[in-house]
C-alpha cells in the first residue's frame, strides 16, 4: 500500500479483507516490534527450581533407596516418586520428559548379561 499498490489487490492475493491491512499497518507503525511474534511462554511448570534440584537428588540416591528391587529408574517409577514426594501427578511419559529436557537425563538400556558369565574368562 506505501508503494502504491491498491488495498484491495493486496488483501485479495493474501485472502483477507480489506480492513485487516490498514489494521496490520497501524500496529507497524505504532510499535518498534509491532508485527513480530510472540512466542507463548508456555504453562508455568508445576515443579518449581527448588522441587528439581530435590527430584535430582533423589534420583541420584537410586531406585533401591526408595523401595524399588534395582536400580533401575523407569518412567513409571519416577512419576511414582513425584507424586509420593511433591504430590503431583505425572503421566509417565511426561516424567521421561521432565529427566530428559528439565534434569539433562538421557535413557540409558541396560546390559544384559547370562547369569552363567565368568568374568574371569573373558579377562584372560
Amino acid at each position: 500500500m506505501d508503494q502504491g499498490e491498491s488495498p484491495t489487490v493486496i488483501a485479495r492475493i493474501l485472502g483477507v479483507c480489506r480492513s485487516s491491512l490498514y489494521r496490520w499497518r497501524a500496529m507497524a507503525r505504532s510499535t518498534p516490534n509491532g508485527l513480530t511474534s510472540k512466542p507463548h511462554p508456555g504453562p508455568k511448570p508445576r515443579l518449581n527450581a527448588d522441587q528439581m534440584t530435590q527430584l535430582e537428588g533423589l534420583l541420584k540416591e537410586g531406585a533401591k533407596a526408595h523401595g524399588w528391587k534395582t536400580q533401575l529408574w523407569t518412567a513409571d517409577r519416577v512419576a511414582d516418586l513425584i507424586q509420593r514426594r511433591f504430590a503431583i501427578r505425572f503421566h509417565p511419559e511426561h516424567a521421561r520428559k521432565i529427566l530428559k529436557r528439565r534434569l539433562k537425563w538421557t535413557s540409558q538400556k541396560p546390559q544384559r548379561r547370562a547369569r552363567e558369565r565368568d568374568e574371569v574368562a573373558i579377562a584372560r
